[in-house]
């Protein structure tokens, strides 16, 4: 499969022309992947732009690419989005990987009333930039189309108002919940976004959930064992995916 490299800019350009890489996309084509003139490419842009091309010429702060195919790539609906409650170490930052890996087209930052890891106004700016970067490598990595956005922190009352207003189904991973995620037949053509709900170490406080689930939420598990916060919400992304008909 050829090297995916994404611009960070939309992509205008048709067959027969040309976009050029630079900066770090640039340095990291040319001097990590090393690729060479006359190599075949794929280039996007995160906004559904999908190029086919051929390198023309490559240095490390320039690399110019010869468009051969164009495909523009729908946005997914419904859009799946994963709110992620803040963890402590990396376990937060591996599970967006993760679901950028596996399709996610949203990922919220949730500072859950038992995550370790607290952001105050700094570090909220700071951990957005840090999720976003993990987000776009790995959508560099999966050679996705689409690249998911980061939102900004929410706070436990603020995720329940989104879950209220009604535009979106919710699920809340908990594993005393009462539902199978399994046994919830999802239908591919209701264009609310689903939201997947997933708590810190040590799980999601009993008033968390009763909120949520008196604003609409519905509790599920994923089966008989208790995942990991940096876990959970892959293996549901994998659910939701083979049930949409992604997979």
């Amino acid at each position: 499969m050829p090297l995916h490299f994404l611009l960070d800019e939309q992509v205008l350009a048709r067959p027969g022309e040309t976009v050029v890489l630079t900066g770090a996309e640039a340095h990291h084509a040319a001097s990590v992947r090393r690729v060479r003139v006359g190599e075949e490419v794929t280039v996007g842009d995160g906004q559904g732009a999908w190029l086919t091309g051929t390198c023309e010429s490559v240095a490390p702060r320039e690399v110019v690419v010869r468009i051969d195919g164009r495909t523009d790539v729908p946005a997914p609906a419904p859009r799946v989005v994963l709110v992620q409650a803040l963890a402590k170490g990396d376990r937060d930052e591996l599970a967006v990987q993760a679901a950028t890996e596996l399709g996610v087209d949203e990922i919220v930052p949730w500072q859950a009333s038992r995550s370790v890891s607290r952001w105050d106004a700094a570090k909220a700016a700071k951990g957005r930039a840090r999720w976003a970067t993990i987000v776009r490598e790995a959508a560099k990595q999966a050679h996705r189309a689409w690249v998911p956005e980061v939102g900004g922190l929410v706070t436990t009352k603020q995720l329940t108002q989104r879950v209220a207003q009604g535009g979106a189904s919710a699920f809340v991973l908990e594993p005393a919940g009462d539902e199978r995620l399994t046994a919830i037949a999802l239908d591919p053509a209701d264009p609310r976004d689903l939201v997947l709900v997933v708590g810190p170490e040590g799980g999601i406080a009993p008033e968390e959930l009763r909120a949520l689930a008196d604003a609409g939420a519905r509790l599920v598990r994923l089966g008989g064992t208790v995942l990991r916060t940096s876990t959970a919400g892959p293996a549901a992304l994998a659910i939701v995916n083979a049930a949409l008909g992604r997979w």
